[in-house]
């Protein structure tokens, strides 16, 4: 079912930025310098107050896909499997509650399919072999997604992969320079941020500072 080498996946997930035109003043200025930076894995998630819809939304994210392009860096679009195919997305995040995986890998046999999963229970009824990856939380308390599940905090890192080793797996929610370390001393591919990112004077610098502090923190661990 999958395409996709894990290894190639896991080193995707290091700093995956999400955001969408509600998270920032000026996105293809925050993307632009968050490439830059280094993040390995971008997701277009258009949603919430003034978000973008039909052909504004798809000519937003052409554009984003073409800074992608630019810098190498993975573009998924979060939730929207119809425009992912149109405009040739290398992936999709789709939530449990949205379209059924088997149809989605359907849509797009070649793309990069993701899902979110919030508890030991979500991942054992949940599809594996029609995705790529999983994105796993929320870790923390969240400001941007108004309607986040519960917070479960790193050790559902460590739940999930005593029952599958092997899968991608990204954590997302509430992650900052504060606490990310303690999310990377769980068995986890990378974290997920949007206002980690979003907030920054210095996009560029920081989100540079961000993945050097991430590689210290593994080496650190694996000590």
């Amino acid at each position: 079912m999958k395409h996709h080498d894990i290894d190639i996946v896991r080193s995707m997930m290091g700093l995956y930025f999400i955001c969408g035109t509600p998270n920032t003043k000026d996105i293809h200025k925050t993307l632009t310098e968050a490439c830059k930076g280094g993040i390995t894995c971008f997701q277009f998630r258009e949603k919430g107050e003034g978000a973008l819809v039909g052909d504004e939304k798809e000519q937003l994210a052409r554009e984003l896909q073409h800074i992608c392009k630019e810098y190498g860096v993975p573009f998924i679009i979060n939730d929207d499997v119809e425009l992912a195919e149109r405009i040739g997305a290398d992936g999709v995040h789709v939530g449990q509650d949205d379209m059924a995986l088997e149809e989605v890998r359907k849509q797009l046999p070649n793309a990069l399919v993701g899902t979110s999963i919030n508890s030991v229970e979500e991942l054992e009824n949940t599809k594996l072999d029609y995705v790529d990856y999983i994105g796993v939380g929320p870790m923390y308390e969240t400001s941007t997604k108004k309607d986040a599940k519960t917070v479960r905090g790193p050790e559902l890192i460590l739940a999930l992969r005593a029952h599958n080793p092997t899968i991608p797996m990204v954590s997302i929610g509430g992650i900052n320079r504060d606490n990310f370390d303690d999310v990377l001393a769980e068995p986890v591919d990378g974290i997920a941020v949007i206002s980690a990112i979003t907030e920054m004077e210095d996009i560029e610098y920081e989100t540079a500072m961000w993945i050097e502090n991430m590689e210290w923190c593994k080496m650190f661990l694996e000590k």
